[in-house]
């Protein structure tokens, strides 16, 4: 009977996404993988081969466990359109490798793609459509308020892990929050904006 195998893939991408987010991007290699994992670096080079599988496998995992982190709790579509922006600044915030890995460039193996692919990701549009319903406004006006959102979130916290903007990641949740607010007014969309603003703020 063959002996089990002791180092799976899914520990291995469990440790290389550890290190990522702990020491940032530069850190992993197949040494640190062992290291993390208490082990040789033959179990590693027989499940990968190479570096370059590695890098391209660990990229899925790191994608995959941001987007978890992304997923928005409640079913009302404007506490969840404000919940993915707090987790994508919390992101950036408790998790700054990471964030710049998946976010910053430091992947060259992952890439979103323009608006176009971030408006049809199936989570998404669905997220886009309900938001049109329920402001009762144009498909058209809600993918630009949407694009507005995640352009200025992006850049305010990019500056943010790169050090050039000194600021709480409070200060960065209000910034958001009245820059929403106002793209909501510019909309015009029939609903009463300050009777959503104690979900906004716990969100």
């Amino acid at each position: 009977m063959p002996r089990s195998v002791q180092i799976t893939k899914e520990k291995i991408l469990t440790a290389a996404l550890n290190i990522l987010i702990r020491d940032g991007y530069s850190a992993v290699n197949i040494k640190s993988i062992a290291k993390e994992l208490k082990c040789s670096t033959q179990p590693i080079a027989w499940q990968f081969g190479n570096m370059d599988h590695l890098r391209e496998a660990l990229t899925q995992e790191a994608v995959f466990y941001t987007n978890q982190k992304m997923m928005p709790a409640s079913e009302n579509c404007i506490e969840a359109f404000w919940q993915i922006g707090y987790a994508y600044i919390n992101l950036a915030f408790d998790k700054p490798h990471l964030f710049r890995f998946v976010y910053m460039g430091e992947s060259k193996n992952y890439c979103r793609g323009g608006f176009g692919s971030i408006l049809t990701d199936s989570g998404n549009a669905a997220l886009l459509d309900r938001l049109c319903e329920y402001l009762n406004i144009s498909r058209e006006q809600t993918e630009i308020l949407f694009q507005r959102m995640i352009v200025y979130t992006h850049g305010i916290v990019s500056l943010a892990v790169a050090g050039v903007l000194n600021c709480t990641k409070e200060q960065v949740y209000s910034m958001v929050k009245d820059f929403g607010l106002d793209l909501l007014y510019l909309t015009g969309a029939n609903i009463d904006i300050q009777a959503i603003l104690p979900n906004i703020a716990e969100a």
